[in-house]
C-alpha cells in the first residue's frame, strides 16, 4: 500500500517588522493558501504581522 502525504508541514512565519521568526505547524488540507498571523515581536516590543516564510 502506498503511504498517504502527511497533512501537517511545520512553516517559519516571519515578522514584517525584524528578523524574528516563530515555527509552527499548518494541516495543508484546511488552509492552503500563506498564514498570515498577528503575533508579539519580542524586538520590536509590540504585535506585528508575521507571514509564512517557508517550509522547514
Amino acid at each position: 500500500m502506498a503511504k498517504a502525504k502527511e497533512a501537517r508541514l511545520i512553516i517559519k512565519l516571519k515578522s514584517e517588522a525584524s528578523d524574528h521568526c516563530y515555527f509552527t505547524e499548518k494541516n495543508k488540507n484546511n488552509t492552503k493558501e500563506r498564514i498570515t498571523l498577528r503575533k508579539y515581536d519580542p524586538i520590536v516590543r509590540k504585535h506585528v504581522l508575521y507571514k509564512e516564510a517557508s517550509k522547514v
